[in-house]
């Protein structure tokens, strides 16, 4: 095999939440301050630990803001899916015998609360969340973190995600990137990935 450990990220790459995650920030944004940016201007938010883009908000309790967006996100719980291919893609590649892990802006309880539920969780063996390291995403700690715990190698490592920060947490660690085509087209080519993936069964052609 050409990589042994294929690691995702979560937001936007296995599952879709970028409309519950902008919306829950401008209904606590409304709450705290009264006002709230629009979604497409909240949208750096999306691939960066919640700490970091509250703080870039300037709101003035990041860990107050920050629980009380996870409260209000379980308000559009409905409107979180996982996309489709996911679910056959993970069977298959468990099947053919990659070791499957996560590496996410998500703090651990984060994760807990919005990401296990789904029965794709339990296809990752190392998850790698945002209290686990120093630095995140676009560093490359995250990652480093993944191949301490594992004992991988940067050659047996393929790093799937949907974000700019992303690509550069990888390029920072010396792993090939694949862009999840289907939670960022991309259109633009902006994002130079290794891999462009249109949907997640072209992963399985890739890495061959």
């Amino acid at each position: 095999m050409r990589y042994q450990h294929i690691v995702f990220d979560v937001d936007g790459t296995l599952i879709d939440t970028g409309y519950a995650g902008l919306r829950s920030l401008q209904d606590t944004l409304m709450e705290l301050t009264g006002s709230s940016p629009s979604l497409q201007e909240l949208e750096f938010s999306l691939g960066i630990p919640s700490h970091d883009a509250l703080e870039r908000l300037g709101v003035a309790d990041v860990p107050a803001a920050a629980a009380l967006w996870s409260r209000k996100l379980l308000s559009y719980r409905d409107t979180v899916r996982v996309y489709e291919g996911i679910p056959t893609l993970l069977e298959e590649l468990e099947r053919r015998g990659y070791l499957l892990g996560l590496v996410t802006s998500r703090s651990r309880r984060e994760l807990e609360q919005d990401f296990s539920p789904f029965p794709i969780s339990n296809y990752f063996r190392i998850n790698v969340c945002s209290d686990d390291t120093l630095g995140h995403k676009p560093e490359p700690d995250p990652l480093f973190q993944y191949m301490f715990l594992t004992g991988a190698a940067q050659g047996e490592l393929l790093y799937v995600g949907d974000r700019e920060t992303d690509l550069q947490c990888a390029q920072g660690a010396w792993v090939d990137f694949a862009l999840a085509g289907w939670g960022n087209p991309d259109p633009d080519g902006a994002i130079a990935a290794k891999y462009r993936l249109g949907r997640p069964g072209e992963l399985l052609d890739v890495i061959g």
